[in-house]
């Protein structure tokens, strides 16, 4: 058990950090060290706001239904969050709204379990309309199992009309209805947002760019090797969940070939489930992507086990139906991130490994902090994705703008002019904008 005591100008809300570590016949099955999750639970709560006083690792061989810690424990818990001085308890586990309760009576203080937390920081940091949507259903359909606990007055009731008679309905029924209605009203604003997503996909297919999209757990780097590759400014900050509103912008990438990369929320072990159904419409740009990079912190210990978990999540979002309506195949290209925090022997070991996958197409070893490994990178983006045929095309000297054309929306891979001053033309392009080009310039 580790406590921690900070000053702060602006006061904080005190707060201890449990993780229940399963062991037994009800043990997790997760690889991961419980050291590393209980650091994984401090750093969500920081990135909260919160002033971790206090962390501890409680083995748990047995869960009890009334507060998922044995009664002895729970009093070990009590005088630790005394001894804290903490208003708040933040258990790395799933809590039923009996657990919550009365652990919260049992504590004399604030609980929140892991969904909970997840859930709150998302509501933080959600700037757009579309991710406070999304974010307001999951905590709508979280609470709506946990009125009993969350509000003071649920044991009033309205009373009934003198025609009807009888007691009339509770405060909690009303309240519960209320939250059935909004519910259904977000699910049908999220919808539209879906339906919008849908045309803006038809409409970049029109102009067949191949899509790119960065995903990976959350913290491993995302947002800045986002940054290195488009030259961007999207907030990239050493905290959990840092940025979670997608964004896109188009890049060259060698012989000037156009993409576009999308910047996606973070995976976390045990996202809640919650999420996962609310972030559908921002998960599918990354089901409907040409190429998935799956970043990866590789200097953290946890690495695999994080890749796993990445690998959970995507499995949860749908692929659609490729051109001859069979399964899409779904290209996944690693990116090992952050080899600049490796140390020498270890990181020369990784770049062997890389370099040998790389050729493979399977992974890339990178720094996206100093710039390392990032053409590779682009250079193996580009071979993987440029998968349209070639086409030789023959410009006569007044066709510059067709020339253009090309460049800027194909790949040019060979280019000759002949004795009468026409230019021929190898160009990779993707049926549909050859297709444009002929309208165009036909």
């Amino acid at each position: 058990m580790t406590s921690k005591f900070i000053d702060h100008t602006v006061p904080l809300i005190r707060a201890v950090v449990i993780h229940p570590e399963r062991t037994g016949a009800g043990a997790d099955d997760s690889p991961r060290l419980a050291s590393e999750r209980l650091e994984e639970a401090s750093g969500l709560a920081r990135a909260l706001d919160l002033d971790v006083r206090a962390e501890e690792i409680v083995n748990l061989r047995r869960i009890t239904p009334a507060t998922l810690f044995g009664s002895g424990k729970v009093e070990e818990l009590a005088a630790l969050v005394r001894a804290a001085e903490a208003e708040a308890v933040v258990v790395d586990d799933d809590l039923t709204p009996v657990q919550q309760r009365n652990l919260e009576n049992a504590l004399d203080a604030k609980v929140i379990d892991r969904t909970g937390l997840i859930l709150e920081i998302f509501g933080r940091r959600a700037r757009t309309k579309e991710g406070r949507l999304q974010v307001e259903l999951a905590r709508l359909d979280y609470e709506k199992s946990r009125l009993v606990r969350t509000w003071t007055h649920l044991e009033r009731q309205r009373g009934g009309s003198a025609s009807m008679g009888g007691p009339g309905e509770t405060q909690i029924e009303l309240d519960r209805r209320m939250i059935a209605d909004r519910i259904v009203k977000l699910k049908a604003e999220l919808e539209d947002v879906r339906r919008t997503r849908g045309l803006h996909r038809t409409a970049r297919r029109k102009v067949p760019f191949p899509t790119v999209a960065l995903v990976g757990y959350t913290n491993a780097g995302k947002s800045t090797l986002f940054n290195r590759l488009t030259g961007s400014d999207v907030v990239a900050k050493d905290l959990l969940f840092a940025t979670l509103d997608t964004t896109q912008r188009t890049i060259r990438l060698p012989q000037g070939r156009p993409a576009i990369v999308a910047d996606t929320v973070g995976f976390i072990s045990d996202l809640p489930h919650e999420l996962v159904e609310s972030f559908r419409a921002t998960l599918e740009e990354v089901g409907e992507a040409d190429l998935i990079l799956h970043v990866r912190d590789i200097a953290s210990p946890d690495s695999a086990a994080q890749a796993r978990d990445v690998e959970a999540v995507l499995k949860q979002i749908p692929t659609p139906p490729g051109p001859n309506g069979d399964a899409k195949t779904r290209r996944i290209l690693e990116v090992w991130n952050k080899t600049d925090l490796l140390d020498p022997e270890t990181r020369e070991s990784v770049l062997g490994q890389a370099e040998r996958l790389r050729t493979q197409g399977k992974a890339v070893a990178v720094s996206a902090w100093t710039g390392q490994g990032i053409e590779p990178l682009r250079q193996t983006i580009a071979d993987l994705i440029d998968d349209d045929p070639e086409t030789e095309l023959i410009l006569d000297p007044s066709q510059g703008e067709a020339l253009a054309w090309l460049y800027e929306n194909g790949r040019v891979t060979g280019r000759e002019t002949d004795a009468e001053g026409r230019t021929h033309v190898v160009v990779r392009l993707h049926p549909a904008a050859l297709g444009r080009f002929e309208r165009q310039f036909g």
